[in-house]
């Protein structure tokens, strides 16, 4: 058994590909303090060279971690993929395209941790190697790889439950009272802290589709009206605000001020619910910026770290946006609270709920004036309850 370090856990991970590309296959353990097993993954994935396996050989371990429940702990993390470990680590660019989404998605999971990152030569990774050739031996057979850790001889913890997070058929009453259950996961014992994120209402940049950050634009004749209706929903039943917190920038700010009018609330104002800064690309539109900086923009859609010219990271705005949401879940807990803010601070929050990797914010999409849910526990995760909800505009 591998000794374990100053590390609360460690992961070990490899992958192997038997062609390069060719059949390949990927094995993961974790193991605790005490160098117990406390989990073990490993799959068969088909045609794929040795890099994508390791890669996802280290993406297996990450997620079995995080069913353990262990954020934010110490992890020694060891491979004996030099690349990943060294791409992991950040003294290394991830330069091949193919792998680029694989290293994002690997990094979004190592930052619920506090992870060392580790290279050991291959005879000091051989619990992995074998589950990994366990797996491509078990598809060639055309069978399926099963764990063979027994529960009797570690101290295993508590299975995760499933979450079913996104429960696009809750109608607006469940949302207000908190009904209709969770999905798969058991109903908390404390009440949710909902969100209703609403977007502002149309600007003159929206209208041409152009980059719209920290400028601002004030609302355009249909973003008042947007506005209005949003205000108009939300101060009706089942709805029961109890708070409203805005983005200080003027058109989120005029379209909290509508609501603030019809529920009789004052409007909060927290900064960091501001949009994205663009920095040079702010007014011009996308093509535009393909057009005069394509390899900036290249860069920036590839890596959340990476900022406009003269502006602000997604990764940077995601840091400030979750000190916001945790400010406002712990003044109002157990309320429901409007805010209003825009398109990037919207989808981080909820990205960050689905814990969903930094990809998921080009697969989502956001109608001007238009209402997201989402409902915090203090003993449960977060539940997204509604996205892009538009039916008051109708």
């Amino acid at each position: 058994m591998t000794p374990v370090g100053a590390a609360g856990f460690v992961v070990e991970a490899d992958g192997g590909s038997r062609g390069n590309p060719g059949p390949a296959g990927f094995g993961a353990v974790v193991k605790d303090s005490g160098g117990r097993v406390l989990a073990e993954s490993a799959e068969s994935i088909g045609t794929a060279t040795n890099n994508v396996a390791e890669y996802r050989g280290l993406i297996a371990g990450l997620r079995a971690l995080v069913a353990l429940g262990v954020e934010g702990g110490p992890v020694e993390v060891r491979m004996d993929s030099k690349l990943v470990v060294e791409q992991m680590a950040g003294r290394w660019k991830v330069k091949h395209e193919g792998l680029r989404p694989l290293a994002l998605e690997a990094a979004a999971l190592a930052r619920k941790f506090r992870v060392t990152w580790t290279w050991i030569p291959r005879e000091r990774n051989t619990h992995a190697d074998r589950l990994a050739n366990e797996a491509m031996d078990a598809a060639a057979r055309g069978e399926t790889w099963r764990s063979s850790v027994i529960s009797s001889e570690t101290e295993t913890p508590e299975p995760a439950e499933p979450v079913a997070v996104v429960e696009p058929q809750a109608g607006p009453s469940d949302v207000a009272a908190g009904r209709g259950g969770n999905g798969w996961m058991p109903r908390p014992s404390r009440a949710a802290t909902s969100l209703l994120l609403l977007r502002h209402g149309q600007t003159s940049l929206s209208v041409d589709k152009r980059f719209s950050g920290t400028g601002d634009p004030a609302l355009t004749g249909t973003g008042l009206a947007q506005a209005e209706a949003a205000a108009l929903r939300l101060s009706r039943p089942p709805y029961e605000v109890g708070a409203i917190v805005s983005s200080p920038l003027a058109r989120a700010r005029r379209t909290a001020e509508a609501v603030a009018v019809r529920t009789g609330l004052p409007v909060l104002v927290d900064d960091d619910l501001r949009e994205t800064d663009f920095g040079a690309w702010e007014g011009h539109t996308f093509a535009e910026i393909q057009q005069r900086w394509p390899r900036e923009l290249a860069a920036w859609l590839a890596d959340p770290e990476v900022a406009p010219p003269g502006g602000e990271s997604f990764a940077t705005t995601g840091r400030r946006v979750a000190l916001a949401r945790d400010r406002i879940v712990k003044a109002h807990e157990g309320a429901t609270v409007v805010v209003v803010s825009h398109v990037t601070p919207i989808k981080l929050l909820v990205r960050f709920a689905l814990e969903a990797p930094p990809t998921s914010l080009y697969r989502m999409h956001l109608d001007l004036a238009c209402l997201s849910v989402i409902d915090y526990y203090a003993d449960g995760p977060a539940v997204v309850r509604s996205l892009n909800d538009t039916a008051h505009l109708a």
